[in-house]
Formats: structure tokens, C-alpha cells, sequence
């Protein structure tokens, strides 16, 4: 690794806030805070750490504008981008902007292997990112902005207007789920036990024997076939 930002350790012992220590790596730069170390997981000018699902490189569909990454429907060659690394306990912070009648998602503990899972839906739970007024799923409990995708539906809807950014945070740790929409705890689950199981028993995913099952696995953003916009991305391992 390569340390690209430093500060005096005597600065530590002052009272004051701690500096941030950059360091580059294979998979983003790490930012120190103290105790806090974060993985910026998007660099604002490029796609490294990333691969779209099942190939080694990302899909030109995939472009970067004004720091974000988003969709480019004019070009057809899309699909799911996920991390090059995979994850297990942590705590995923990113901003969406989602586009007039537009549909995305934010995809985690995905298994990576296309000969038996061929998209990233057949392993991860979603977070749904919409324009629920203009979309039809938002006509549909469990469909909605914010909602653990056909799981469970949002206890609240903080979620900003289309053209607007959205702040979301996802905190997985030891089978606890917390979802949080603009700084609003939306939804809080356990996962893989009895209540999970019967949750995804009554979902769309009822005939798809490993979908939420993995304990640890790649972070999805998905491409819905509608432009969408993703930006500040960073998570911290628990």
C-alpha cells in the first residue's frame, strides 16, 4: 500500500479532531479517523473496485459524471457492477439519485459464481432505489424506496424527491440488519433464522434455494435498465 496523506502523531494528543490518513490499496483508499477506518469504495474519477457481475471489467454502460457513477442508457453494454472484493460484518454509507419513472438497487451478500446463480438477484437481498411516484413497483408493498426489496416494507418513507440525493446506510453485523434512508432507521431485521427463512418463503424468491443465505459476499449497484446515479461510496468492516 502507498500512503498518500500523513499528519504529525503529535496532532493526535491535542485535543482536536484526528486528521484523515489516506492510504491507497488493490480495492480503494482507506480513510483513518482515530479509531474509524473506512474503504472508499468509489474514487469519483473511475470504476476501479469494481467488475460488472460475471466479467472481469466494467460494462461501457456504466459511465462517470460530476464525481458520481451512473447509467448511461444510450449504450447497451450494462448490467450489475459488484465489488471486486467481498464483505461480510460492515457498514456501507453512499449516496443515490434516481431518474423520473427509474428503478435500481443497492445488492449485498452476493455470491459470484454464474454457472449457478446467472444474475446477482438470485443470491443478495436488495435495497430498492425508485421514483415511487412515477414507477409502477411503487404501487407495490415491499417495492418501494427504502424497502428490503419483497421482504420487508420501509417503517417510514424519508426518501427525497426524483432529482434529489439520498443518503443510505446499511449496517450488516452478525446476522443484524439495519437499514437507515437520510439518517432514518427504515427497516431493522435478524437474518437467517426461522423469521428470515419464512420471510423469503413468502417473497418472489421462495423458489430460489440460496438467496439469502450467504453470510459474506460481493455489494451490487444494479443496473434496471434506467438511469440512475451513485456517489460517495465507502464502508467499514465490522
Amino acid at each position: 500500500m502507498k500512503i498518500i496523506g500523513t499528519a504529525l502523531l503529535s496532532f493526535l494528543f491535542t485535543g482536536k479532531p484526528s486528521p484523515i490518513i489516506k492510504t491507497a490499496t488493490d480495492n480503494g483508499i482507506l480513510q483513518t479517523t482515530g479509531k474509524e477506518v473506512w474503504l472508499t469504495l468509489f474514487d469519483g474519477k473511475t470504476t476501479k473496485g469494481w467488475h460488472t457481475y460475471g466479467k472481469k471489467t466494467v460494462g461501457a454502460r456504466w459511465k462517470i459524471a460530476k464525481g458520481a457513477l451512473m447509467i448511461d442508457n444510450s449504450v447497451k453494454d450494462g448490467g450489475d457492477i459488484v465489488t471486486d472484493e467481498t464483505f461480510e460484518n460492515f457498514d456501507l454509507k453512499l449516496e443515490w439519485k434516481i431518474s423520473a419513472n427509474g428503478n435500481s438497487g443497492i445488492i449485498f451478500n452476493i455470491k459470484e459464481d454464474t454457472l449457478k446463480y446467472k444474475e446477482t438477484y438470485k443470491t443478495g437481498p436488495e435495497i430498492q432505489v425508485l421514483d415511487n411516484n412515477g414507477h409502477g413497483d411503487g404501487k407495490i408493498i415491499k417495492h418501494r424506496a427504502g424497502d428490503l426489496y419483497d421482504l420487508i416494507k420501509s417503517s417510514s418513507e424519508p426518501v427525497k424527491p426524483v432529482g434529489e440525493w439520498n443518503a443510505v446506510e446499511i449496517i450488516s453485523n452478525k446476522g443484524k440488519l439495519e437499514i437507515f434512508l437520510n439518517g432514518t432507521n427504515v427497516v431493522t431485521t435478524t437474518m437467517w433464522d426461522d423469521n428470515w427463512r419464512q420471510l423469503i418463503a413468502g417473497s418472489k424468491f421462495k423458489d430460489m434455494p440460496d438467496f439469502g443465505t450467504f453470510k459474506k459476499g460481493r455489494i451490487a449497484l444494479q443496473d434496471h435498465g434506467n438511469t440512475v446515479w451513485y456517489r460517495n461510496i465507502k464502508i467499514k468492516k465490522l
